[in-house]
């Protein structure tokens, strides 16, 4: 079975789970997998050859215009000849799937990434009129599987399957032997994006200034530059310059997250946050914005905290709370932990997937 996978080559969340299904199919035998990826800014030479010395099957097409990523598209198809393609992530499985479509690939499946995409009515109209051709429509959780029916996909076409996590990096020896031993400072690994909500933490860290607490805020993403300019004015304007730290993107996050306490995830929607995933793999006491996608992974009270969203106030609440009760935060990040690594596995994710394509094989 050839399968091809096709997704933003920009090295979101929707990129790493093709490059996980890809490098999962590689092991499979009688499986041969292609990974192509639409130009983004961070396709850059380097990340494309570092994922071919792994041994994947890797292409880039155009994303100058849609028309050309699709006659592109059809052209690596039609010389490949692939069996299955999955298309990720908005609109990239729009384009995807009419190359698929195109060129007569008889199993074609859309992969959704996250609960709100930017769907003008046209856009929404163009990914409809795909559904017939298309086998399955998959959510990366439960909310995106509800979201996609809301906005009219087949619901008999609409599943879930959620997405996971490499949790061999993540193994007992990498955790400190205590507690005691983990810096108590916060964490939030994630893009600057209109997605996120950076603003809520810096402000909620304002706040517990005001009620002398001033712990460390570590900001670990890429992303807008324009987005983290902007956070890095209103760290400056709040006076929290020697407390907000922005690192960019870093090859070492599993260790910087078993050494921290408190991981946050503030958003404004969600898909299946794998970023939030990996801290509670790690043993982090984790808190998260209450929205679809986050409160599928976090259960309240039990393996995390939940807050409104865009409100500082709760958001400082629930982090002055972790702060002064250690012993909550230590029993929070290992049921944390538990849940990630028995519930979360890429393993578990392949399996899904590996379940259906063989279920539409023998279709």
């Amino acid at each position: 079975m050839k399968v091809l996978h096709f997704v933003t080559g920009g090295f979101s969340g929707a990129t790493q789970v093709a490059i996980d299904l890809c490098q999962a199919a590689q092991r499979t035998p009688g499986m041969e997998v292609m990974l192509v990826l639409r130009r983004k800014r961070g396709t850059t030479p380097e990340r494309v050859q570092a994922l071919r010395a792994q041994g994947l099957q890797v292409r880039v097409v155009s994303n100058w215009l849609h028309a050309l990523t699709v006659w592109e598209l059809r052209r690596i198809i039609r010389a490949w000849r692939p069996d299955v393609v999955f298309a990720h992530g908005f609109s990239d499985h729009i384009w995807g799937r009419r190359a698929a479509v195109a060129e007569s690939v008889p199993c074609i499946f859309h992969v959704e990434h996250n609960s709100r995409e930017r769907y003008t009515r046209r856009r929404l109209a163009q990914a409809l009129a795909l559904a017939p051709a298309t086998r399955a429509s998959i959510g990366v959780s439960e909310g995106v599987r509800t979201s996609l029916i809301e906005r009219g996909f087949p619901p008999e076409k609409c599943l879930a399957i959620p997405n996971g996590i490499a949790t061999e990096r993540f193994p007992d020896s990498l955790l400190p032997a205590r507690w005691p031993e983990r810096r108590p400072a916060i964490l939030m690994a994630s893009r600057f994006a209109r997605q996120k909500d950076h603003d809520s933490l810096i402000r909620a860290l304002a706040l517990l200034r005001e009620q002398g607490l001033t712990p460390d805020l570590h900001l670990a993403g890429g992303g807008s530059q324009r987005r983290l300019r902007h956070a890095q004015a209103l760290a400056r304007r709040l006076g929290l310059q020697a407390q907000v730290h922005f690192l960019g993107n870093v090859a070492d996050l599993p260790q910087r997250l078993a050494a921290t306490r408190i991981f946050v995830l503030s958003t404004h929607w969600e898909g299946m946050p794998l970023a939030l995933v990996e801290a509670m793999a790690a043993g982090c006491a984790c808190i998260g914005t209450d929205v679809l996608g986050v409160r599928e992974v976090i259960e309240h009270g039990r393996t995390g905290l939940l807050v409104p969203p865009e409100d500082a106030p709760a958001l400082a609440a629930a982090l002055q709370r972790l702060l002064h009760d250690a012993a909550l935060a230590e029993q929070l990040g290992q049921a944390a932990r538990q849940q990630a690594l028995a519930a979360h596995g890429r393993e578990l994710m392949w399996q899904r997937y590996q379940t259906l394509l063989f279920a539409e094989n023998m279709a």
